[in-house]
């Protein structure tokens, strides 16, 4: 049953307080203004008969004499076929010119997914990106941070992901996005013809805080539902520190005592209910998320990175345009290397960063002004064709492809006896 007040007791930036009773927390709100425009509004805090609500737009034009009809439901997820290929507010609108969405009512931010009903990943996410797909592997239901700093091409790589990618669906989660960020995305997705699998939810950066709060749960609930449908979907966020900053902006103004760094105590809570929404369903699909965490100062200690690592299953650490070979770590590669992939797998890329880790270190003597040895000069030729074979973002190799230009780039650089792989597969792979 609607409530209908007719009060606005306190207006407090994006945040209005009504005497109301019988609400419910993330119960939605019609705020009717006095010029005959609408907005929405959500319900935050309820202290007594005092309810607190964040408007989803910006306050401006809300007086105190304005209608406040609670809706008597939770905030809601429009979910179907249709959404295939548009593009939505945080909260759930059309902004993409086209028609209205026909579907199902879903609802958002519910627990995450039956814990009977889901199976341990046993297979790959492929996405021909060498420093993944070798070296640090994508699962299918993993949950992994790209850990960045602004500036670096991190949507460019989840643009790469989506448009390379074997899932089924791919939607993207956008949070604090610039206009050219958020144009770059879609002009990627038509240009790559990837448009037609892919759904995006963009809160961009002159857009509320509440909005930008409601994105991951808008897009982990249409991802639940077509997993359920036997869909594998990729979910790219991007970035969960908007999102972090979101919810410390909402409750600096609620009063409430903050955490560390100013950063309610909730964080670790909030982002591992988003982040536990990936599954592999037994008998049905999957969700894998990917998640861009840009780290003030490049600081792995800031709160919302930190907190991070301790719910997901390993870090991309993308840093001077590369994927760092290592300080990235997939925990579930092992599922999958050797058991999916070529029984080469494991020894080469186990043997491929061991190199590059040596070369690193001539590369240091060669600075330093020492005499390079004929091994050092080996090892600077190898870092320079790593460099530019598997670790440059642009390079697309299948799994397969890559492995045999792995053996090829060792083969370039020094003798059988040098590289420590096991001399059965030396025997089998080794280039003529």
């Amino acid at each position: 049953m609607k409530q209908v007040h007719d009060r606005i007791n306190d207006i407090r930036g994006s945040l209005i307080t009504v005497t109301a009773e019988s609400a419910s927390l993330g119960e939605l709100a019609r705020v009717d203004k006095s010029d005959g425009r609408s907005t929405y509004a959500s319900v935050l805090r309820i202290d007594g008969d005092q309810v607190t609500l964040q408007v989803f737009e910006s306050a401006r034009g809300i007086s105190t004499g304005d209608h406040v009809t609670f809706m008597g439901r939770q905030i809601q997820a429009i979910f179907g076929e249709d959404l295939l290929g548009r593009r939505f507010s945080g909260s759930g609108e059309p902004i993409d010119g086209g028609p209205e969405v026909v579907g199902e009512d879903i609802e958002i931010g519910t627990p995450s997914f039956n814990p009977i009903r889901r199976i341990v990943p046993r297979e790959m996410v492929r996405t021909n990106i060498p420093m993944i797909d070798i070296f640090n592997c994508l699962v299918k239901s993993q949950k992994i941070p790209i850990f960045s700093v602004a500036g670096e091409p991190y949507n460019e790589l989840l643009m790469r992901i989506a448009n390379q990618t074997n899932a089924d669906i791919v939607i993207i989660g956008g949070m604090g996005l610039r206009f050219d960020d958020y144009q770059a995305f879609i002009d990627n997705a038509e240009s790559a013809g990837s448009m037609e699998k892919t759904i995006m939810f963009v809160h961009r950066a002159t857009d509320s805080a509440v909005e930008c709060m409601l994105v991951p749960d808008m897009v982990l609930a249409c991802a639940e539902k077509f997993a359920v449908m036997n869909k594998d979907v990729l979910v790219l966020l991007t970035d969960m520190t908007a999102f972090a900053d979101s919810i410390k902006e909402i409750a600096i103004t609620m009063d409430q005592i903050p955490s560390n760094r100013g950063y309610p105590g909730s964080l670790y809570s909030d982002l591992a209910s988003r982040y536990e929404k990936a599954v592999d369903i037994d008998g049905s699909g999957s969700v894998t998320i990917i998640a861009v965490t840009t780290m003030p100062g490049d600081d792995v200690t800031h709160p919302i990175p930190d907190n991070t690592g301790y719910i997901t299953e390993g870090q991309f650490y993308l840093h001077d345009g590369y994927i760092d070979p290592f300080g990235s770590l997939s925990r579930l590669k092992q599922l999958v290397i050797g058991k999916e992939t070529r029984e080469d797998h494991s020894d080469i890329a186990n043997a491929m960063i061991r190199l590059y880790s040596e070369s690193k270190k001539s590369s240091e003597r060669q600075s330093m002004g020492f005499r390079l040895s004929r091994w050092d000069e080996q090892l600077l030729k190898f870092g320079g064709l790593f460099e530019d074979r598997m670790m440059n973002l642009s390079v697309n190799y299948t799994v397969e492809e890559a492995l045999d230009l792995g053996w090829q780039t060792l083969g370039e650089c020094f003798q059988q006896h040098e590289v420590g792989i096991k001399q059965a597969l030396i025997d089998s792979y080794w280039p003529s």
